[in-house]
């Protein structure tokens, strides 16, 4: 799996972004495992023609003990296996990539 980690957070810190994942309802129904959605303005075509039977479209966030970890595959909430779940594409990955950035900067998170 594509991935992109953020490690060597401190347990406070770690605590911190939880906490925030959290309060924004942002948990799957796995532990330590959120959903970080898509604006529709970043879908691909296939996945703008799914979104009403697979989407909505997100990107898996996991959290460990002292990391927090980007996975870069387009999941589809309704459906596991269809041509609209993908790999992100460079605008989606970017996208994503500043919004967790941008996020550990606003809570003051160092990495």
């Amino acid at each position: 799996m594509r991935s992109l980690v953020f490690d060597e957070i401190s347990p406070d810190d770690m605590d911190k972004l939880e906490s925030w994942l959290k309060e924004q309802d942002l948990q799957s129904s796995i532990e330590h495992l959120y959903h970080f959605n898509l604006p529709q303005s970043l879908l691909t075509p296939t996945q703008h023609e799914h979104a009403p039977q697979c989407g909505p479209f997100y990107m898996a966030v996991e959290t460990g003990r002292d990391w927090v970890r980007l996975e870069l595959l387009v999941r589809a909430k309704a459906i596991l296996r269809c041509a609209c779940i993908a790999y992100a594409t460079p605008e989606q990955r970017a996208h994503m990539e500043n919004y967790l950035d941008n996020l550990l900067r606003d809570l003051h998170i160092s990495v």
